[in-house]
């Protein structure tokens, strides 16, 4: 008999057993038959996170849409919020647990010179204005006073090329973050190479992560002064920040389009410090896989929130709504992962988040694939939809990152703006040190 509580065809990923082994692990195994039990519940919270538009009870709704015949009973709101109260954050935090990590895949993309490569990087959030979440979550100051909503910081370290959660932390926006990557760097490890912005370039924090075996490749202000104890036949040369051996490198990037030629320099440091085992001229167009994170945050606050604040008003609900975010989006990659290997050689990035997204929300409407067939297929339908509608291959950017959101409409629509898109071509020349 189908279960009222399912992810659709995400289930064959969160199975029942997985759920009941978290419950069990976080205690809230229930010894009495409830209208919502433990197990339910989980599930609603999974759903709530694929109809970010929708209240819990119509989300209730799309779960039960496909099991028509049965003898369900629907709850009402204050047993749904009753029901998450009971649960709390601690077994939707267990599942994640459980769910992050880099993709299994075999593309080459995810990885360089038999190294993984992860980037680290921080976002906002935005919670509910409530008396319960401003006593943890601040409002941030801006040009008018405070912003409208509280926020919070969340940081997370990222597998590039699969673009899957290998940790992830949130805090007020008390808390940098620097502090939140210390607290990531439990899950860095040696084989990894962790690329960053210029935030993280910070003597202290470089020694942290390198005190887990990880490389790092991190860009750092170009007017940084820094020693030059020996040059490279590549152009790098050897340098000491906090007593940790280093290796950077500096280069001038150009971009020529039929609108003309934007160059700009570059200062990368890293702890590969073998030129001829990593070369400076690879290392250079590897940085750029930095930006996959951004890319991901997208997918969080855009694809799958639509810009949304989030449902909870508690810091309980908060928690366990962020954590329920984070499992559906990891599901989510580890579906198109396995849609893409099914094709040797196909870049990762090809697959549509928002295919993929879309087609989950069909299947939970339809209550497809709760129970797996006889037949493997790790494809599956959402797989079979997001290789039917694989993305272009990515072209070279030519324009700066700006706000996707103007505080004008007026000036969203201006005149002015260039909205062209250009064949560019780009050149790499790295500069070496003056003797």
């Amino acid at each position: 008999m189908f279960a009222p509580g399912h992810l659709g065809e995400l289930t064959r990923l969160v199975p029942f057993e997985m759920v009941d082994d978290v419950l069990a692990m976080t205690r809230r195994t229930e010894s009495r038959v409830r209208l919502l039990p433990a197990r339910v519940v989980m599930y609603v919270l999974l759903a709530g996170c694929l109809f970010a538009e929708l209240g819990y009870l119509q989300v209730w709704s799309k779960l039960t849409s496909g099991l028509s015949g049965l003898p369900l009973v629907a709850p009402s709101g204050s047993a749904l919020r009753q029901a998450r109260q009971r649960l709390g954050p601690q077994p939707v935090r267990a599942l994640f647990d459980v769910l992050r990590g880099p993709a299994a895949t075999s593309a080459a993309q995810t990885r360089w010179r038999g190294l993984l490569l992860a980037v680290i990087d921080g976002t906002f959030l935005t919670v509910a204005d409530s008396p319960a979440t401003t006593s943890r979550y601040a409002k941030q100051r801006c040009n008018n006073g405070s912003s409208g909503y509280p926020q919070l910081r969340l940081s997370a370290l990222l597998s590039c090329g699969t673009r899957s959660v290998i940790d992830a932390v949130f805090d007020p926006v008390s808390v940098g973050e620097l502090d939140q990557a210390r607290q990531l760097a439990r899950s860095l490890r040696p084989g990894m190479l962790l690329m960053a912005d210029r935030n993280y370039a910070g003597a202290d924090l470089i020694a942290t992560l390198a005190a887990t075996g990880a490389d790092l490749l991190i860009r750092c202000k170009t007017g940084r002064k820094l020693p030059i104890l020996r040059r490279h036949r590549d152009g790098s040369f050897a340098s000491i920040i906090g007593g940790l051996p280093i290796r950077v490198i500096d280069a001038q990037i150009s971009i020529t389009t039929t609108d003309g030629t934007h160059t700009g320099g570059y200062r990368l440091i890293t702890t590969l410090l073998d030129p001829d085992a990593h070369p400076a001229a690879e290392l250079i167009p590897l940085y750029h896989q930095r930006w996959e994170i951004e890319t991901a945050y997208l997918e969080l606050k855009s694809s799958i929130l639509g810009g949304r604040v989030l449902r909870a008003r508690t810091c309980d609900g908060i928690s366990q709504e962020i954590y329920a975010l984070l499992s559906v989006y990891q599901l989510l990659r580890t579906a198109m992962v396995d849609a893409t290997d099914s094709q040797p050689g196909l870049d990762p990035d090809r697959a549509s988040f928002t295919t993929a997204l879309n087609t989950a929300r069909d299947q939970i409407i339809h209550a497809a694939g709760i129970i797996a067939d006889t037949v493997i297929d790790l494809v599956g339908v959402i797989g079979t939809h997001v290789l039917a509608h694989l993305l272009p291959e990515r072209r070279l950017r030519t324009k700066t990152r700006m706000i996707k959101r103007s505080n004008s409409k007026y000036q969203a629509r201006g005149p002015t703006i260039n909205r062209r898109s250009y064949q560019a071509t780009t050149s790499i020349h790295i500069i070496s040190p003056d003797p």
